[in-house]
Parts: C-alpha cells; structure tokens; sequence
C-alpha cells in the first residue's frame, strides 16, 4: 500500500479568515507588562506531580527558601589578601 503524500498548502480554510487591516500590533503587550506575567513550560513528567499553579509556586519558594539557608551555611569566608612584604 502506497502512503498519500502529503504536501503543505498556504491556503486556510475560509472559516479562518484574518482581515490584517485591522489588526492591532502589541495589543496586549502594556496589560503583560502591568501583570508582569511569565509563562514556564513544565515537561510532562513534572506536571504531573502538581495539581495546580499554587502548588508548583509553594514547592519552588521552598527550594528557594532552602536555597537561600543552605547557601549561609556553606558560603566560605572571603581570604585576606597577602601582601608580600620587602626584606
């Protein structure tokens, strides 16, 4: 059995007409400024071990909370310089 070649088409359907004309650039890009909003792709894997936005937001200020406690704990104290002195 042959396979149906499949060749790409610009047409669209006429359902999906755009009149360009009056299309508005950045309409709603001042909106995501104000709302300040960010958008992170889970993978699937991780998406599923959250129910929801909130949870996902709980679990990373906790990471970030251990973060920031460990990081105290483990930051090295700065050396003095040596100065090399004339004999």
């Amino acid at each position: 059995m042959k396979r149906k070649r499949l060749t790409p088409s610009d047409d669209m359907r006429p359902e999906y007409t755009f009149d360009y004309a009056t299309a508005v650039r950045g309409k709603y890009y001042r909106r995501l400024l104000k709302e300040g909003a960010n958008v992170a792709v889970l993978e699937p894997d991780v998406a599923e071990a959250f129910r929801d936005s909130a949870s996902v937001n709980a679990a990373l200020r906790s990471l970030l909370e251990m973060s920031e406690t460990t990081r105290r704990l483990t930051t090295r104290p700065k050396r003095a310089s040596h100065k090399k002195t004339a004999v």
